[in-house]
């Protein structure tokens, strides 16, 4: 009786963090209290579960936080001067140059280009969701466009390949299994660019097949979405090329210290990038104070909130009845590789994070995979898509936060949403999976 009381527990929790999470509750407030709930049903000691040990939710939260705020930290400073700067206006401006703003597929095509060239080079999701929406938004409504469609090349370009596939994005999420196996940022690279190619090709299939339909519908952009001020006239930007230069320095750090197996690469390739940053825009940034401390002050947030999901998958790895939910997960019949990257994707399910499940799995579930022979880049590549595949549920911080800044909602465009990156993420992990135990 106890031992089902158990593993109902560890499923209640997880679905209501995830409820919780959908209803708006800040993850630093539901964490705990759902951490609370795996204790108490799991018959384990409160305080010691709590605040105590590697195992425990502080030390889940504080372990990660100790292994990865100065990423978080760099990435932010770097991100703060391209956005401040007008970097990444420049950027997204050289693109839509490229592929034109005068039919509606070019300019999808052109948002999920700004996302993924920008995403790759470090520059923070939430940063790109900033500078890409006035944008859009302008070209969206003198093309008559409808404006949910926005929804679906944002997030193929920030949360599928330069998350989690591409070998040497510099995503927090590519970073995490190298502090555990000693890989580099090019892990598996065939892995990773067959996972690119099938996720792109699926997901540009995707958003020319929504817009067809929209456009048969008679859907047109909405006036109520309009905001003037967005149209304001900018101030000078960087050129293009200047633009790029601290992106292209940080892509050719990471690949050749990846190529010299040199580890933690990605620290000296951001601190160098920031460098360029601040000697390139020198002249379009009123006060680099003023962006360094902006830029330590926005890793604050997603390093605690990404911890305090790690602190609660924590607790629910040493829980007893996850313990026996992870017996049946490695016991799934076949590749060793498949059984890892359902545990993945099952603690990207507790947890709501892509990062927070790879933090987990790498610190509590990883070693006896390694064990059985398997190549640790392989482990390292395979756990990293597998942990992206639910990165876009409903409860997802950055999807909320896209909703907060555009006026849509979860019911005009969360289907499309669905099929175009969970789906595609799916497609491309089983592309990505069968090359791996067939070769």
């Amino acid at each position: 009786m106890m031992a089902i009381l158990a593993i109902i527990g560890v499923i209640f929790a997880t679905g209501l963090i995830i409820y919780l999470s959908l209803k708006g509750f800040n993850i630093l407030v539901i964490s705990p209290l759902c951490a609370l709930l795996v204790i108490v049903t799991n018959q384990m000691p409160v305080l010691d579960s709590l605040l105590k040990g590697t195992n425990s939710y502080m030390g889940g939260l504080s372990g990660f936080v100790a292994s990865f705020f100065i990423i978080f930290l760099l990435g932010s400073v770097l991100a703060k001067y391209i956005e401040t700067s007008g970097a990444a206006n420049s950027i997204a401006n050289g693109i839509l140059k490229l592929t034109g703003t005068e039919k509606p597929f070019s300019v999808l095509v052109a948002i999920f280009l700004m996302s993924l060239l920008l995403t790759y080079g470090g520059v923070s999701l939430f940063v790109v969701l900033f500078a890409v929406v006035p944008l859009a938004r302008n070209l969206f409504e003198k093309l008559n466009i409808p404006w949910r469609l926005i929804i679906t090349p944002y997030f193929l370009g920030v949360g599928t390949v330069t998350m989690t596939m591409m070998p040497g994005t510099p995503s927090i999420q590519n970073v995490i299994p190298t502090m555990t196996l000693g890989t580099t940022l090019t892990a598996a690279p065939i892995l990773g660019i067959v996972a690119s190619v099938v996720a792109t090709v699926w997901g540009i299939w995707c958003m020319k097949r929504e817009l067809k339909i929209a456009l048969a519908n008679g859907e047109t952009f909405d006036p109520k979405y309009s905001k003037k001020e967005d149209q304001d006239e900018q101030k000078k930007n960087p050129s293009l090329g200047v633009s790029l230069l601290p992106l292209v320095t940080l892509i050719v750090i990471i690949f050749v210290g990846s190529f010299l197996k040199i580890s933690n690469i990605i620290i000296p390739a951001l601190a160098i990038s920031i460098i360029v940053s601040a000697i390139g825009f020198n002249s379009y940034v009123v006060s680099h104070k003023e962006v360094l401390n902006l830029g330590a002050t926005g890793a604050i947030s997603p390093t605690i909130f990404s911890a305090s999901a790690v602190g609660f998958g924590s607790v629910v790895a040493s829980a007893a009845g996850f313990q026996t939910i992870l017996e049946g997960i490695q016991n799934i019949p076949g590749n060793p590789l498949i059984s890892l990257s359902v545990l993945t994707g099952a603690m990207a399910g507790v947890t709501g994070s892509s990062s927070g499940a790879l933090g987990i799995v790498m610190n509590n579930f990883v070693q006896p995979y390694v064990e059985m022979g398997i190549e640790p880049a392989v482990i390292h590549r395979m756990s990293a898509i597998a942990s992206g595949v639910l990165t876009c549920l409903p409860q997802c911080g950055a999807l909320l936060s896209m909703y907060a800044l555009t006026g849509l909602t979860h019911k005009e465009t969360y289907k499309n949403l669905f099929i175009s990156v969970v789906v595609g993420s799916f497609i491309a992990f089983i592309a990505a999976l069968l090359i791996a135990v067939i070769f």
